[in-house]
């Protein structure tokens, strides 16, 4: 059986795309000023979690399986190919035959083979084509450890810092995690950076956990680029660096994090370590807004209330302030002066338009 590459589907309950703003795994968070003086060089500041949060690996771990949503619901294949030799199970599960995967999978763990235990602890923690089951995922991801596959290492790491079909143990969780990072597990690195980030399950430590998440952050893991660019903008276990601050949030944002886009943007409009470019910032900000971010809309709200690198329209400032807060985002200043201050037509006109806007992104 093949090494495989997919990581373990372990969605979390707080990384919604809804609401007030978009949850991350990442300890920084953009902290909204409606509307910040010319040149006004504003700090942003994180804020820490009380319980780190573990992000499921983004890349080079979870494949998802060809034609499948992200709910693992078949769709129609055009081409499948018979499940045969090493890679069969594999096969099976990327065309969402998940009992045939598991039966395959079961087959090959019985000649001990690693990854197939791995295999079958995903499809029993996701609930694929069989009950959902993390108490059993993590008797399969255990055996998996102890054969050596760390797909399988660090997907029982998470479990245990979850609390997921077993009691919550951070102490575990951190020895998983390190032992998978060892192996250059970027996400195992990254976790375990929250981990010393926040003095849970080993001492704190902000210089271990900026080496931990710098390692993510290169390998390309979103969330650790978005959160080294926090700490570089706090000085935390890193000097202080607006520039390096800038590029990694920039590395977060190009990969479509709605988080970083915003954050990114906000660089851009107000020149942090970098030269003041309003043209440039604006598609970010206008990505992060569509995925749902309520911060985002409320920005895009004011840029369009001033003209800032778009053609001013109080119609589409008023639209996205009415987004956001039915998002759950407050701001009086921004009702007072983008929505109250309109004519009664063109209230409507906004209104209507971000009813539209709410039904076509699925918040209706």
């Amino acid at each position: 059986m093949r090494r495989h590459s997919f990581a373990i589907a372990l969605v979390l309950s707080t990384l919604m795309t809804t609401g007030a703003g978009a949850e991350t795994s990442s300890w920084f968070k953009e902290v909204e000023v409606p509307k910040p003086a010319p040149g006004e060089k504003v700090q942003i500041k994180p804020q820490f979690k009380s319980e780190p949060t573990f992000q499921p690996p983004a890349s080079g771990g979870k494949k998802q399986a060809k034609g499948s949503d992200a709910k693992g619901v078949k769709k129609t294949i055009k081409t499948m190919v018979e499940p045969s030799g090493d890679d069969a199970a594999y096969i099976a599960f990327d065309q969402g035959q998940y009992l045939t995967a598991l039966k395959l999978a079961e087959a090959a763990a019985k000649k001990g083979e690693p990854q197939a235990h791995t295999l079958i602890g995903r499809i029993c923690a996701e609930g694929l084509g069989v009950a959902k089951d993390e108490a059993l995922a993590a008797k399969w991801y255990a055996r998996g450890d102890e054969l050596g596959d760390v797909q399988a290492t660090f997907a029982l790491g998470v479990l245990y810092a979850q609390g997921h079909g077993v009691k919550k143990d951070y102490d575990k969780a951190a020895a998983l995690f390190e032992k998978a990072a060892l192996t250059g597990h970027p996400e195992a690195n990254y976790n375990l950076g929250l981990l010393f980030l926040a003095g849970t399950g080993k001492p704190k430590n902000p210089y271990r956990a900026a080496q931990h998440i710098r390692y993510a952050a290169e390998k390309g893991i979103a969330a650790a680029q978005y959160d080294l660019g926090g700490m570089y903008q706090q000085g935390v276990g890193v000097p202080p660096d607006a520039l390096q601050a800038s590029h990694w949030l920039k590395k977060a944002a190009e990969q479509g994090m709605a988080e970083a886009q915003f954050d990114y943007a906000v660089v851009l409009l107000r020149g942090l370590g970098l030269t003041r470019d309003e043209p440039k910032a604006i598609p970010y900000l206008k990505s992060a807004a569509q995925k749902g971010l309520a911060a985002a809309q409320n920005r895009l709200a004011y840029v369009y209330a001033e003209g800032l690198g778009v053609k001013k329209s109080p119609l589409e400032a008023a639209k996205w302030r009415l987004i956001a807060r039915a998002g759950g985002l407050e701001d009086k200043r921004a009702d007072d002066q983008l929505v109250q201050t309109l004519p009664k037509a063109q209230l409507l006109a906004a209104q209507k338009a971000a009813n539209e806007w709410r039904t076509r992104a699925g918040f209706f």
